[in-house]
């Protein structure tokens, strides 16, 4: 890789990371306020939004720290790819 492929795949990485870890506070300040007015409510429904936007948070995660662009899974799916059209293109 050239330095300024480097520079660039550091960029994408840094920045999908800095979107997640975004997400996450967002996620536990939104839902800190709505455990809150739930309690104060009496009720306890604010584990349903916690939920769904945790899967959300879920996919994101997976998305950004497992199968992000340079990522070890995500290069190790492609390098086995890459092998399997090698041997299909060349029998010998």
């Amino acid at each position: 890789m050239t330095i300024d492929e480097i520079e660039n795949l550091a960029r994408k990485r840094a920045n999908a990371k800095a979107g997640w870890l975004v997400h996450a506070g967002i996620y536990i300040l939104v839902n800190t306020v709505l455990v809150s007015l739930s309690l104060w409510q009496g009720r306890n429904w604010s584990v349903f939004p916690a939920l769904g936007w945790g899967l959300g948070l879920l996919i994101h995660s997976i998305a950004v720290w497992c199968t992000g662009v340079g990522s070890t899974l995500r290069e190790r799916l492609v390098e086995r790819e890459r092998r399997a059209l090698m041997a299909q293109r060349d029998p010998w």
